[in-house]
């Protein structure tokens, strides 16, 4: 309607123009999202329904990701999501272009995997030994560390210094790795290569013979070994104390050679490449008897022919031993058992040199 201000007359305008207001839109609840650990497949967004003629949008923040997804009348759900961001949905009507947001959004948060260390230590050792060391070369306070020997558990988790860490001595043979579990987000990542542990065998084990008793000054008695490794060498020892040389096993039983001194003797047989050792089975016993006293020969002389004789004696003696008297190599009469005092060996009639041997 024109209407002129100065006389007030009035009139309508010809023809007529429509506005319409298109409705948005309706309304559907954003969900999912949520917390994974980086590297993982993400996690999903989805919308509680749609409608047909409908296009929803996926966005991170002001960016479109992916392309829309048709409306049918039921919920949606768009692939995993592996940026970290507040998700929404915009719904646009495919023939109004009318468009909104959806109630609400969906976070998705990416947690970082724990820090890469190198495992360390591992080796080789002696079967029967206490093992060796397997270790990592850093750690972070809040992480755990789990000790596997291959797809086994080895142990309880050690939890994270800031330091070097020490999973204690591995007995059995294997490959052992590291994982490394964040406590809070339960993000895990495998420490960086391994480390292997092997067992060392030991000699084989001989039989130690040999040994015995000996008179003090005599030549010894053999310790021996009931057989050898090539490539073995095997040391006598008299308790504790190394005796000669080591000797070089060929195969065959070995003799480690006449022992004068008293003692118990073992025989240690070393791998000289890998540096185990072996004790052998048992032992030898060298047993030294001490000689009788020495004691004075007297009496003998000269007596006149068809005389009685003249006496040879022994001036002190032992109990438990035997004294044969001899005429130069020949013994005279049967042996006298020793009292502790002086004996007598009777009167003598035959010429020569009297000696006495004890017992």
């Amino acid at each position: 309607l024109a209407t002129s201000t100065i006389t007030g007359c009035s009139r309508a305008m010809s023809n007529t123009q429509t506005i319409v207001i298109d409705p948005l839109p309706q309304q559907y609840t954003v969900s999912g999202g949520g917390a994974y650990c980086a590297g993982g497949t993400g996690v999903t967004v989805s919308l509680s329904s749609s409608n047909s003629g409908v296009s929803y949008q996926l966005y991170n923040g002001p960016d479109p990701v992916g392309t829309a997804l048709a409306g049918d009348g039921t919920p949606l759900t768009f692939e995993p999501q592996t940026d970290a961001g507040i998700y929404k949905i915009m719904a646009t009507d495919n023939i109004t272009s009318c468009g909104r947001y959806m109630s609400g959004s969906a976070t998705v948060v990416v947690n970082a995997l724990p820090l890469e260390y190198t495992v360390g230590g591992g080796g080789s050792y002696c079967s029967g030994g206490s093992g060796v060391d397997v270790t990592l070369q850093s750690s972070n306070i809040g992480i755990s560390y789990q000790l596997y020997r291959g797809g086994v558990l080895m142990g309880a988790p050690v939890a994270g210094t800031g330091g070097d860490i020490s999973f204690g001595l591995q007995t059995i043979a294997g490959t052992y790795s590291v994982l490394a579990t964040n406590d809070v987000t339960g993000c895990t990542m495998a420490m960086t290569g391994n480390t292997s542990v092997n067992i060392l065998d030991l000699p084989v084990s001989f039989t130690v013979g040999g040994g015995g008793s000996l008179c003090n000054g005599a030549a010894g008695v053999s310790v021996t070994l009931s057989g050898t490794e090539g490539g073995m060498e095997y040391q006598l020892y008299n308790g504790t104390v190394a005796v000669g040389a080591a000797i070089e096993g060929a195969g065959d039983p070995l003799d480690m050679g006449a022992q004068t001194e008293a003692g118990n003797y073992r025989i240690l047989a070393t791998n000289p490449l890998t540096g185990c050792t072996k004790w052998m089975d048992g032992s030898a016993n060298v047993i030294v008897n001490a000689l009788p006293v020495a004691k004075a020969v007297n009496g003998g002389g000269s007596y006149c022919a068809t005389g009685t004789g003249v006496a040879v004696g022994l001036a002190g003696s032992q109990s438990g031993v035997s004294y044969q008297l001899y005429n130069g190599s020949t013994a005279t009469g049967t042996a006298v058992a020793g009292s502790g005092s002086a004996i007598t060996f009777g009167m003598q009639t035959a010429a020569g040199s009297y000696s006495v041997r004890a017992t």
